[in-house]
């Protein structure tokens, strides 16, 4: 069975041109779109639908950074097993715990302009370590990438949570 990067005739990478993507998960929907099967078998409806349902969850692994690193890994055998490994060096843990105090004390003395600030911060963080995923891939070093990747994780959902209380 193909993978997602071969559906969409893309190489096997993290860097992506999403110009590409977007172009290439257009024509293979364009193949396999509903209306082109109105005369068709049940049967050939149903492979019509199992393509098309494949096509988008190929296209929104492969959009999202995060996402397409957790799939180069799985490709090449590792698994992120982000619920249950949550190993992170000691650094990044330190880290962790200050960006959580300084959350605490924003969030309680309700100091928007402090949780705009953590917020970026967060975001450059984000940013940092999705570079360190790109370049462990780049380098084919996929136990090293999942760690990075699970330092993602947890950024991005810091953020939506200070997103959240921010709304």
């Amino acid at each position: 069975m193909q993978n997602h990067f071969e559906l969409f005739q893309l190489p096997v990478q993290f860097t992506l041109d999403t110009d590409r993507l977007n172009a290439a998960y257009r024509e293979v929907q364009n193949q396999v779109h509903p209306d082109k099967f109105v005369q068709a078998t049940d049967a050939e409806k149903r492979i019509a639908m199992q393509w098309a349902t494949r096509a988008n969850e190929a296209y929104q692994t492969l959009k999202k950074p995060i996402k397409r690193a957790t799939y180069l890994c799985e490709l090449h055998g590792v698994n992120l097993q982000s619920e249950s490994n949550t190993s992170m060096p000691a650094e990044f843990l330190m880290q962790q715990m200050e960006w959580r105090e300084a959350f605490e004390e924003a969030r309680h003395l309700n100091d928007i302009h402090a949780l705009m600030e953590l917020e970026t911060t967060l975001h450059d963080a984000l940013k940092t370590q999705l570079q360190q995923v790109a370049n462990t891939l780049n380098n084919q070093d996929f136990a090293m990438a999942s760690q990075h990747i699970r330092s993602c994780m947890f950024l991005e959902k810091f953020i939506a949570d200070i997103a959240a209380l921010e709304e």
